[in-house]
Parts: C-alpha cells; structure tokens; sequence
C-alpha cells in the first residue's frame, strides 16, 4: 500500500479552489495565474499587460511573495487594485490565501484578476487556486531545457510565454528544441515571444489573453 501524504493538503486546497471559482464565475472575473521563477519577469509582463487592456478591461493584481511589498506597490503606482500576499516561506500560494485576497477586492468592479505566484517551477503547479488558467512565463537566460527538466509546469499551463527574446543573440539559447519539447508536452498551448520591458510581443499575448476573457464572459452569460 502506498499513502500520498500530499493527497489530504491538495484535497482541502481543491475544495477551496472550487469555491473560489464559484464565486468569481458568480462575479463574472477572469483570473490568471503567472507561473515563473525568480526573474523571469513575472512583474514586468503584468505591467505591459495592464497598459494593453487597462482601457478594455477592470484589472486587478494578487501579488504573492515570500516577503516584501515592492510589486504589489508598483502595480498600486499604476492605479490598479493590487493585494500582497506574502507566504512566509511557503513556495506557492495556495486557494485559501487567494480567498482572502479576493475578500479584500471589489469583485463587482473587476473583470481580470492576474495573480502573480511565487517564483517557482514545481510547487505551484499541483496547487489549484480557482483561476481559469494557468501561464508560464520562462525567460531566454534560463536556458530551453527547462521544459524537459520541469515538464510539469509546461504540461498544466494554457499557454506559454517566451520573454526577454531580445537577449537571445546573447545566450545560448536554441528556440527551435524549446519548441519541439514543448509541442510535445503541450501541443494545445501556444508559445508567445516577447520583450516585456519593450512591449515587444505583447499584442500577440493580451489578443489571446483577450479572446480567453471574451469566452468566459460568454459561457458565464448563457
């Protein structure tokens, strides 16, 4: 007989998971979780996603760290909603700290919640906190094997986001096997290129972003 210790953590975080998304699918909002390591540039696509579809859509940001509140207050500087949650070592966040973070949000005035998960690319892969989808970001100077060392995070998430291509020249970075591993774990997710510090790519990103939205708004409505 083999136990899953994990299996009663991940039972009672799926319950309040489904009763997060009973509430926001009540609320008519949208969530995204960004999945990345440190680095990657979690912070700086949020804040080219909202300068694309903050004249489109009521945003809000969940900031989760281990400790400190300096994304969370970029993101405020912007005039956007934002929540910190800081985990205090936890890896991940987990579906009962988002709901206290949606507590703290008018949902009625929102129609995309981006949570910005803790820098990892294992744990917070088994933990469901109500979103809609799952994304990964993974930057060109972490390398294109990560697919095939963490297969996981690539196989749970909807779609993929490429970022920091324009150091590419710099690195020894081959898009041509990234990809070819990724259709293989994944081939339903599309691969979004981008420069988020320059906007490069973005509109490819939030148009899917957008279309994403767009369907739920209409699924929730019928």
């Amino acid at each position: 007989m083999q136990l899953d210790v994990n299996r009663p953590i991940l039972d009672r975080n799926d319950t309040l998971a489904r009763a997060n998304r009973t509430l926001l699918d009540d609320k008519g909002v949208y969530v995204v979780n960004l999945l990345a390591s440190p680095g990657a540039g979690k912070t700086s696509t949020i804040v080219a996603t909202i300068e694309a579809l903050r004249d489109t859509y009521r945003i809000a940001v969940i900031e989760g760290d281990i400790a400190g509140r300096v994304d969370a207050e970029k993101i405020k500087e912007m005039g956007i909603p934002a929540v910190q949650i800081n985990t205090g070592g936890n890896c991940h966040l987990e579906s009962d700290m988002v709901s206290k973070a949606l507590a703290a949000l008018d949902l009625d005035a929102l129609d995309l919640i981006i949570v910005e998960n803790v820098g990892n690319l294992v744990c917070p892969t088994d933990f469901y906190l109500g979103e809609n989808a799952k994304v990964m970001i993974l930057s060109v100077p972490e390398g294109h094997d990560k697919p095939q060392k963490y297969p996981g995070i690539f196989e749970a998430s909807a779609a993929i986001i490429l970022n920091k291509v324009d150091t590419m020249p710099v690195f020894d970075f081959n898009e041509n096997e990234f990809r070819r591993v990724v259709a293989e774990l994944n081939p339903q997710a599309p691969i979004f290129p981008i420069a988020a510090v320059k906007g490069q790519g973005i509109k490819a990103w939030t148009s899917w972003l957008s279309s994403q939205i767009e369907g739920f708004r209409g699924a929730t409505c019928d």
